[in-house]
């Protein structure tokens, strides 16, 4: 039952079953399976003395009191430990440490079985991004393994990587940190493609993760210092002169990492919610630096689990069409209140919300006006639950009599009962820098970061409001050369914070006037939330297509683009009601069968004007329709009451 910890995993193509549980719990079955078990089950909550590990026992070798039933006698195996030294079998793991201990203070240390080589995992190693890491066999399986690496978290990858691009070329080297760094992929990708323009530190707090860590600094060919307490990282900072190709191990709390030392660029990806982190995190952040994090707890921002909301990030939600935007101002809304607490103030670069995570790109900005500024923006939303209409709550400290007034549609008049609902508090102000977004899409294509290219080019459009544009690269190079000679190119919902003066950062006197213009530019920033063209559909009528429908409302005069939430969604400043008004006047009748039992009448809410037309058009058909017809059969089925031929057959 004791195995040496330096043994490897014995891999074969046939089928064992586990030497440590009865057959009828644990069948034979194949090498990968078979290890994913040994590792989950047995080794990790094994008891290591001396080089050797005694794994946890199911089989039959200790049986439990007796429990007699009728006049027979039944006796219960129970899990249980082995002891190297004696013949002892113990239950639990905290006595089993305690036994251990015993026979060290009593100088037993000598092992009276004979040990046998028992299996510990081989590593695989997986490539992403011309970046080789190394990952155990349940990699994929989180909290069941040290090193959790999740493949389809490539995009996130390389979101932020596009973001700290663009930070190194405002300014060298810059320090970031990978706070959670698992198998370090995050980090190498960092050092690795951008090597002397940053400084990586990769820091957690497992022990395991910190050798993999390790491993896969070798493997890529990178230096490593480790600092595995915190006395020698404080001795190590005030070494300086360090090595910018140098990777710093560091094996701590993440809190406690981000209280000893500033840093450029944090990024913080948790499992689950990373609210624990964000005081830490704009405690020594630096002026102008960026805080990204990526959140995981979807079940709660996406309101599946509302109480789990309500106490992570102090919110009240409901399931809304546009749910996954709501859940990106959560985690936004309490950015800004940790960063307010700082004195310090935000401006979002980026925020997306996908099937898997949120991700949130803030840029930093010191002082107490800034806070000020950003913590004005969290505000609470009225919601109505029949039509899905939404607005912002106006400012003021005045409590009005019925709030629900303030909601464009009559829902709240019309119908009987609480109609809506208040959610929040939220961040009401934008979600992109298109300036930023920009510079991010110019370094995706540099780095031939192919996945992340179509979302920045959603993300752009997106910020700007506007329909899919097409973009060069020689465009993006000449406006990226511009942005870093000190050009301030005027787009919407972009700060002079982004921008650099040849090689400088801008001027205070610069950074106010570019404050003030953005303050005049308010009105014109991209509207809030978003409408799913089909949750407002008609019944019995066909919507037009989704680019068309773009196009009409563009024509109405408003602004309108697709958005990355949902792939059906429309971002416009339009009214709901001019929404559904223009989507039911570019509806075409559907039918149920495939012949109409009788003529399908056009909506009530048509305009009168447009009826009008409609029965012209029909007349000018059905007069030519009868010229036409040289028998005059056709002429019996017309009579001068005969309304319009729209949904005959």
């Amino acid at each position: 039952m004791a195995v040496s910890e330096t043994t490897d995993l014995h891999v074969t193509d046939e089928k064992k079953p586990c030497p440590l549980c009865p057959e009828e719990k644990f069948k034979a079955c194949y090498s990968h399976k078979l290890h994913r078990h040994l590792q989950n089950l047995h080794w990790k909550v094994s008891v290591a003395f001396e080089g050797y590990r005694m794994c946890i026992c199911h089989l039959p070798c200790h049986p439990v009191k007796p429990n007699l039933i009728g006049d027979q006698t039944f006796s219960k195996m129970g899990a249980h430990y082995h002891c190297i030294i004696c013949s002892a079998t113990i239950t639990r793991r905290t006595d089993m440490i305690g036994h251990i201990n015993r026979h060290v203070n009593k100088g037993e240390t000598e092992s009276r079985f004979i040990t046998i080589p028992a299996p510990k995992s081989s590593h695989e190693v997986l490539k992403e991004s011309a970046t080789d890491v190394q990952v155990l066999p349940n990699y994929s399986t989180p909290q069941k393994t040290d090193s959790y690496f999740n493949p389809k978290m490539k995009l996130n990858r390389q979101l932020i990587f596009c973001a700290l691009a663009v930070l190194a070329e405002e300014r060298k080297p810059i320090e970031c940190l990978d706070a959670f760094g698992a198998t370090g992929i995050m980090g190498l990708q960092w050092a690795k493609h951008l090597r002397s323009s940053v400084k990586v530190t990769i820091n957690d707090c497992n022990e395991n993760s910190v050798t993999m860590i390790q491993e896969n600094c070798h493997l890529n060919k990178m230096k490593v210092k480790l600092h595995t307490k915190e006395q020698d990282y404080d001795e190590a900072m005030g070494d300086g002169g360090e090595n910018s190709d140098t990777i710093e191990v560091t094996k701590m709390d993440a809190n406690v990492i981000m209280h000893l030392r500033s840093f450029d660029f944090i990024h913080l990806d948790p499992f689950g919610t990373s609210v624990n982190y964000l005081d830490s995190a704009f405690r020594n952040v630096r002026n102008l630096g960026i805080v990204s994090l990526t959140s995981t707890d979807i079940s709660s921002l996406y309101a599946k689990a509302q109480h789990v909301a309500l106490r992570h990030y102090g919110c009240n939600i409901v399931r809304t069409e546009y749910y996954k935007e709501l859940a990106a101002r959560i985690v936004i809304a309490a950015v800004t209140r940790a960063a307010a607490r700082c004195n310090k103030g935000i401006e979002v670069l980026l925020a997306v919300a996908l099937e898997h995570f949120v991700l949130v790109v803030v840029r930093v900005l010191r002082g107490p006006s800034p806070a000020d500024d950003s913590a004005k923006k969290i505000r609470y939303l009225i919601h109505c639950q029949w039509c899905e209409e939404r607005i912002f709550q106006k400012e003021g400290n005045m409590v009005e009599e019925n709030p629900y007034q303030q909601l464009p549609c009559d829902c709240h008049g019309s119908m009987p009962g609480k109609t809506a609902v208040v959610l929040g508090p939220l961040w009401s102000g934008a979600l992109f820098n298109t300036g930023f977004l920009r510079r991010m899409l110019f370094e995706a294509v540099q780095y031939g970061l192919d996945e992340a290219q179509p979302l920045l080019k959603t993300l752009v459009c997106e910020a700007d409001c506007t329909t899919l544009k097409h973009f060069s690269i020689h465009s993006l190079y000449d406006e990226n050369k511009q942005e870093e000679c000190g050009v301030y190119i005027k787009t919407p919902n972009t700060s002079a914070e982004s921008y650099l003066v040849h090689g400088k950062r801008k001027s205070d006197e610069v950074i106010r006037n570019a404050a003030k213009r953005q303050k005049s530019e308010n009105s014109a920033e991209h509207p809030a939330f978003y409408y799913n063209i089909h949750r407002h559909s008609i019944k019995g009528m066909n919507m037009p297509k989704l680019n068309k429908f773009l196009n009409y409302l563009s024509e109405a005069g408003y602004r309108v683009s697709r958005t990355h939430f949902d792939p059906m969604g429309v971002r416009t400043n339009a009214p709901l009601a001019q929404f559904k008004t223009i989507l039911m006047k570019y509806s075409t009748p559907t039918y149920l069968g495939g012949q109409a039992e009788g003529p399908v009448h056009l909506p009530e809410d048509v305009k009168a004007g447009e009826q009008v037309q409609a029965a012209a058009d029909s007349k000018a058909e059905d007069a030519e329709f009868l010229e036409d017809d040289k028998s005059g059969v056709a002429a019996a089925m017309f009579t001068k009451d005969y309304p319009t031929h729209c949904g005959a057959d």
